[in-house]
């Protein structure tokens, strides 16, 4: 068992969710389906499930919580067929879009982020950073050539 499991309280959908989420992430699989019965939010599901060898659980324990864009899940991406793939299947919401984050029909938040930007923040000097930031800011979905443009080129 991971040290640290996200656990994800959904409505009705959490079977559904992780269903979804594990066909849309590589080497991924639910490990375990249970209901819990007369619980005070009636019968629960709960879901053991792993996305790209992440443990993560789920329930479907009623409307008492909702998610927001306070927690997010990140996902990092090497090229921008990576970015794109994720986003297309991961956004649902356009109003929630900005600088990488998207928001599931489940409405919880993703962060879409390539890996070359994690070089560019950690190694550029403060005026490629300050470039990359002014670049990404202005994005949704993002855009590995414009940043890398922003970083070598001003």
């Amino acid at each position: 068992m991971e040290k640290i499991t996200p656990h994800l309280w959904f409505d009705k959908e959490a079977a559904v969710a992780a269903e979804y989420y594990v066909s849309v992430f590589p080497n991924s699989k639910i490990t375990h389906k249970s209901v819990i019965k007369n619980t005070p939010s009636g019968d629960c599901d709960i879901l053991s499930f792993e996305l790209n060898g992440q443990a993560f659980m789920a329930i479907s324990a009623g409307p008492f919580f909702k998610f927001n864009e306070s927690v997010s899940f990140m996902v990092p991406c090497e090229d921008q067929n990576e970015i794109d793939y994720y986003w297309e299947k991961l956004s649902a919401d356009p109003k929630a879009e900005q600088c990488g984050w998207c928001k599931d029909k489940f409405g919880l938040s993703w962060q879409i982020v390539p890996t070359a930007m994690n070089r560019m923040m950690s190694t550029g000097t403060p005026e490629q950073i300050d470039r990359v930031t002014r670049t990404f800011l202005k994005m949704k979905k993002f855009d590995i050539k414009q940043l890398e443009n922003a970083f070598n080129n001003g």
